[in-house]
């Protein structure tokens, strides 16, 4: 049996690591849970967002940023300069994404984006450069910033004529140096009509930090301009998307099974996804005005990218011409699919102002009369209309014409409104990052001394 001296030596111990977690600055509060853990809460400025990001807000962002500096070094991807597709690949197998996929997914991209007519364009998270080598030519001045100096050297010594590439992060939009780079391309005073921000909210740590950006952004545009979310994963999707993979992966597993691996995988998926109805939320008290528009992906080939993500465009201040949603006529698809569709739904848009919505789409329903994004664009082409989402439900699709129209689209009933409308990296990142830190800390003020289990507190995080 322990004697006397070896339980005080041990309360000891325990005391002395419980006063050095709790003088972490990163620790609000620190108490004891079953089986010797410690349970621990964050303080609130660690993990804040505004005015600053707060230290684990800033690791979630580092940890990106050093992923992708990894990645564009290795250059495992590099087909050529205006062609690097390293970190591209899919979820399920790891495996690079065709070529010619991503070409299509490049030209849909640039497709939306000059549609909006800009001429001043700041790209915030311009990676390898993939719409900044398509788009320069095309516009009076481009301003591009990333998170990793790999990316920005390599934009830099490319040379392309009208542009300037600056080291920031997007919360950094309105830092110093990106404002000289927009001064010396678009000209003193200037700014640009167009903010741009492709394919990178899923490294965001949580909505906050979104809503951060889209203020920055939305401060930044000029009036009758447009900010640009492109590459949005759905967050009423992860289900499907998680199931589809492990539906792979083991063919003959139960449902049951399924079901609870994929609930495992939400749990854990370090990316933010969330629904156009939380963009929604965060414009609603904004003072500008701003109308959006919900765009579906129409690439030809079926993949992650085209099943579970989705382009917005914030039409920003007042715009001419620009329909009122009263004016716009909101129908119902009831209209076939198959060979007898090109013709009923050219028809059908053909009488004025209006959007046709719940088209099912055929990449994520059996219905009969499913249709694919790609298969409208392809009915319309040579049509001024616009392929979009239906925001009531990601499995349905909708078609605005004329093309403008298309914020008239973005207005679902309120009960009609399905699936989870965020989900957030950053707790499950605190839960992994914050022990790890504390454990270290302690190793390093104590040396010798075993740091105990370490965990988040859930009930703190229930109540925050």
């Amino acid at each position: 049996m322990p004697d006397d001296t070896t339980e005080s030596t041990a309360a000891t111990d325990q005391r002395r690591i419980t006063e050095l977690i709790a003088d972490h600055p990163w620790v609000a509060h620190i108490r004891p849970g079953p089986d010797g853990v410690l349970l621990v809460t964050p303080r609130p400025s660690a993990t804040a967002v505004l005015p600053t990001p707060g230290p684990l807000v800033r690791e979630h962002l580092a940890h990106w940023a050093e992923v992708y500096e990894w990645v564009y070094e290795t250059g495992e991807g590099r087909h050529a300069d205006d062609l690097d597709l390293s970190g591209w690949r899919t979820s399920g197998t790891g495996e690079p994404l065709s070529a010619a996929h991503m070409r299509d997914w490049v030209d849909r991209t640039v497709e939306l984006i000059l549609a909006q007519r800009p001429r001043r364009l700041l790209e915030l998270g311009c990676g390898t450069g993939l719409l900044a080598h398509r788009l320069h030519t095309r516009l009076d001045g481009y301003v591009g910033t990333d998170v990793t100096d790999v990316a920005v050297d390599r934009l830099r010594a490319a040379g392309l004529p009208r542009t300037a590439f600056v080291r920031a992060a997007a919360h950094e939009a309105e830092s110093s140096a990106v404002r000289q780079a927009m001064e010396g391309v678009f000209g003193p005073g200037a700014r640009p009509d167009c903010v741009l921000l492709n394919s990178v909210t899923q490294c965001f740590p949580n909505l906050l930090y979104l809503t951060a950006f889209l203020h920055h952004a939305l401060a930044a545009v000029e009036d009758g301009g447009t900010v640009i979310i492109g590459d949005i994963r759905h967050s009423a999707l992860l289900e499907d998307h998680f199931g589809r993979m492990e539906r792979a992966r083991d063919p003959e597993a139960s449902d049951a099974d399924i079901t609870a691996r994929v609930a495992a995988a939400v749990a854990a998926d370090g990316e933010l996804s969330f629904a156009p109805e939380a963009v929604r939320e965060i414009l609603a008290a904004h003072p500008r005005t701003v109308r959006m528009s919900v765009h579906a992906r129409t690439m030809a080939e079926d993949s992650e990218l085209t099943r579970y993500r989705y382009d917005l465009v914030l039409h920003v201040g007042p715009t001419a011409g620009a329909p009122d949603a009263s004016e716009v006529r909101r129908l119902p698809w009831q209209g076939p699919g198959g060979e007898q569709l090109p013709a009923e739904l050219r028809a059908a848009l053909t009488s004025g102002p209006v959007v046709l919505h719940g088209i099912a789409n055929a990449l994520l329903t059996d219905a009969p009369d499913a249709v694919t994004p790609y298969d409208l664009r392809q009915v319309l082409t040579g049509m001024d209309a616009a392929v979009l989402l239906d925001p009531a439900d990601p499995r349905m699709l909708a078609v605005a014409a004329p093309a403008h129209c298309a914020t008239a689209a973005a207005h679902p009933p309120a009960d009609a409104l399905a699936g989870r409308l965020a989900h957030e990296p950053l707790p499950a990142f605190v839960r992994r990052r914050l022990p790890e830190v504390l454990r270290d800390h302690i190793r390093r003020t104590a040396p010798g001394t075993v740091p105990p289990r370490i965990v988040v507190d859930e009930a703190s995080e229930a109540s925050g």
